[in-house]
């Protein structure tokens, strides 16, 4: 008697009745381990880590991230054309997400009119 016969098709992503998960069980009977970190998590710790910048003969600590940016601006201030790009780049993004955040920007006439009859 074949899986036919029984009413059921067999085949490419309908494996037998008696080889599927039972109802609640999963495939992955362990599943992630607790207390996995994901790269997320990792970057930010690295970049949160502390290291030692020597400026103007004084040693002092600071977070790699923002030890990684002074060492670009001082790549870009040499002449380093990638490191002006770059920082150039950075200095964009950081513009347009200031700009995109600032909620002064002009009303247009149908917002005012509301504003207008709101206040009357």
């Amino acid at each position: 008697m074949s899986w036919k016969d029984k009413g059921y098709d067999v085949g490419f992503g309908k494996p037998p009745k008696s080889r599927q998960f039972t109802k609640g069980q999963s495939g992955n009977r362990n599943g992630r381990p607790k207390g996995t970190r994901n790269f997320n998590t990792d970057l930010e710790e690295i970049l949160s880590d502390k290291v030692a910048v020597h400026e103007n003969g004084k040693s002092k600590q600071v977070s790699s991230q923002l030890a990684a940016l002074m060492r670009l601006r001082e790549k870009a201030l040499g002449g380093d054309a990638r490191a002006v790009a770059q920082f150039l780049t950075l200095a964009q993004q950081f513009s347009a997400n200031k700009d995109a955040t600032k909620s002064d920007r002009a009303l247009s006439a149908t917002e005012g009119e509301i504003l207008q009859r709101y206040a009357d």
